[in-house]
């Protein structure tokens, strides 16, 4: 079941979605218009599960920057909703933009609860009554900040809850695979992932910055379960324009943790930015499973003095981005679609790599040939030495887990980064594992110790 939040901007829309999801997930900001995506949670209210969603100020023309798409995206959201639950604000009293909506929701003829926000006083009941003038039944003094009259409400919604979902919901609730969409502002992600499910779920605007929170968006293809979250473009730190870009960013940066894989939109016409480095070390950092894509090549190919071919495109973020050089790179327009639907193959290899598994006895005859061949430098008088090696099995319980290869070496300071990267090549050349960082782990033995194992 569907259940969607409306109303003018700053009724406390988000404030509302938080306290009935009861958790932090919408960003609450006194700014207007801060919410401008759809933005979803699966709740439960005695044991019966649905899904929560949070819409961006539906407003008159010339209010916002994104009057057009905003009302867009919330009028598609009512439309497929079984409940909505329409807020306005107490304090301010009725408005003319509320009796506007009023209209809009009569007329999709679904079950409608009035809430009527910010009455955060006893006192202050009394102005809820001016809002019976729009002619809902249902109306419930609310105060989303401070919990006044949820308890009635999740009580009541609970009532339009249907009985028979409570076991198919339950036993249909998968893990979906969570695919964090990152970049600069303006890089296309919101338009790659429409491309991808070809819906305009998310707002799509040449202004930088559109999309603020996490946007969470659920896909099925293929009998398979996607979660893609849309976020807002990371920039740095010091080209930040208001509390609220802080907060995105730091939702952006968390989301990363979170995904399965995260795929990094990089705008092709501008080329790699430092700032498109710096989210490629995040992603390194947390070492999550990665694809990165080359979008906007529609104004490349049109544009005469950026003439490049796909394979040096490629070539040139595999230069630039090199540290995070288990990535591979695909070249798309999120505008024409072209080769979108390459990043859903990319990402089922992925996932098949991740089950892959080396020998033992295959793995440790191909380090040893390594080591051999080129030895490892000494550091502080002494030399790493291996004893063994195996990969090991735990993190394959977990889909998109990056593969851990355990050495027993006699010290652990001995390894150094330059070879530490050759080591990892040598195992690539086994098993390339695309998309995935490969983990080296290392365990001190004595060689005694080793040879009696």
């Amino acid at each position: 079941m569907n259940i969607v939040i409306v109303g003018r901007p700053n009724v406390g829309k988000s404030a509302l979605f938080n306290r009935i999801a009861g958790r932090r997930i919408a960003i609450v900001h006194g700014q207007r218009g801060i919410t401008r995506d759809r933005i979803s949670a699966k709740c439960e209210i005695g044991g019966k599960t649905f899904s929560l969603w949070d819409t961006g100020g539906i407003v008159g023309a010339g209010e916002t920057q994104l009057p057009g798409e905003v009302r867009a995206s919330a009028e598609l959201a009512m439309k497929e909703s079984d409940l909505i639950l329409f807020a306005v604000d107490g304090q301010d009293g009725l408005n003319p933009m509320d009796r506007e909506l009023a209209r809009l929701v009569r007329k999709l003829h679904k079950p409608v609860l009035l809430l009527v926000n910010k009455i955060d006083d006893p006192k202050h009941q009394p102005r809820a009554d001016e809002f019976s003038a729009l002619g809902f039944e249902n109306v419930f003094p609310i105060s989303a900040a401070h919990g006044g009259g949820i308890p009635e409400l999740l009580e009541k919604i609970e009532n339009f809850l249907p009985t028979s979902e409570i076991k198919s919901q339950t036993a249909n609730l998968t893990h979906p695979i969570a695919v964090a969409i990152l970049g600069r502002p303006n890089a296309g992600k919101s338009s790659l992932i429409n491309a991808l499910l070809r819906d305009r779920r998310a707002i799509v605007s040449e202004i930088p910055g559109t999309t603020r929170d996490a946007v969470d968006v659920e896909y099925e293809r293929e009998g398979k379960h996607y979660l893609f979250i849309d976020t807002a473009g990371l920039r740095a730190r010091s080209k930040h324009s208001s509390s609220v870009e802080v907060f995105s960013v730091m939702r952006a940066e968390k989301t990363i943790t979170r995904s399965d894989i995260c795929v990094l939109v990089i705008d092709a016409a501008e080329g790699i930015k430092a700032q498109d480095r710096r989210i490629a070390a995040l992603i390194q950092k947390a070492r999550k499973a990665c694809v990165i894509a080359l979008n906007k090549w529609d104004l490349v190919r049109t544009t005469r003095k950026q003439r490049q071919t796909m394979e040096d495109a490629i070539a040139n973020a595999c230069a630039e981005l090199f540290f995070i050089d288990y990535a591979p790179v695909l070249v798309t327009s999120a505008l024409t679609g072209e080769h979108a639907e390459r990043i859903f193959k990319m990402i089922e290899r992925i996932r098949r790599a991740a089950r892959a598994h080396i020998g033992t006895g295959k793995l440790n005859r191909a380090l040893r040939a390594a080591f051999a061949a080129n030895p490892p430098p000494m550091v502080k008088g002494k030399r790493l030495k291996l004893f063994y090696a195996t990969q090991s099995g735990g993190n394959r319980r977990r889909e998109f887990a990056p593969p851990e290869i355990v050495l027993f070496v006699n010290s652990l300071r001995l390894l150094t980064q330059p070879f530490a990267r050759f080591l990892e090549a040598k195992i690539r050349e086994l098993e390339p594992y695309p998309g995935l960082p490969i983990l080296l782990t290392c365990r001190a033995r004595t060689e005694r110790h080793c040879k009696s194992k």
